[in-house]
This record gives structure tokens, C-alpha cells and sequence, in this order.
């Protein structure tokens, strides 16, 4: 009835350390995407001119540490920027 499709080169591999791995990176691809909304909307008012001086130096201050916890952990699942990329076919690349 149903057909399940077969990929004969195509392994699968349940282990704990790919699973932790693919959730890593899912979850960091998500993060990375709002980061980058957070990031674009931040300039957005700051060129508005909506923001305080202190509130551009605070917004700075946080999408930088965000920016390096997310290095961080990228080192720890060994992710490079590009690895969070995914590919979302004819809509093309999310990142």
C-alpha cells in the first residue's frame, strides 16, 4: 500500500552521538536564524533612529555575546556556519 523508498547507498545510523549531533545542529540552525532576524531588525532601528545610545551599545554588547556562545557550541558538536545551512530546495538556501 504504502511505498517506502529505498536508498540502497544509504545507511541508517541510530546511535546517541548522531542523534545529539543532528539535534545540535537543528537547533542551532533555528538559533541562527533569529539571531540573524534579531540582527536585522536591530539595524533597522538604529538607523530609524529609535534607539538610545545606551540601548545601541546594550543591543551591540548582546548580539555579540550571543554571537560567540554560538561559536562556542558550534566547536563543541564540531559545526562550521556552513553546516547550519539547509537546503530547502526551490526556495533555495535558509541561512
Amino acid at each position: 500500500m504504502f511505498d517506502t523508498p529505498h536508498y540502497p547507498n544509504e545507511k541508517l545510523n541510530f546511535n546517541s552521538e548522531n542523534i545529539e549531533h543532528g539535534l545540535a545542529k537543528l537547533v542551532l540552525t533555528v538559533i541562527e536564524l533569529l539571531r540573524q532576524l534579531v540582527e536585522r531588525q536591530a539595524l533597522r532601528r538604529v538607523e530609524g533612529g529609535t534607539l538610545s545610545d545606551q540601548e545601541i551599545e546594550e543591543l551591540g554588547f548582546t548580539l555579540m555575546k550571543l554571537e560567540e556562545k554560538m561559536e562556542e557550541i558550534k566547536s563543541a558538536f564540531n559545526l562550521e556556519g556552513e553546516d547550519l545551512n539547509i537546503d530547502l530546495g526551490p526556495l533555495g538556501n535558509l541561512l
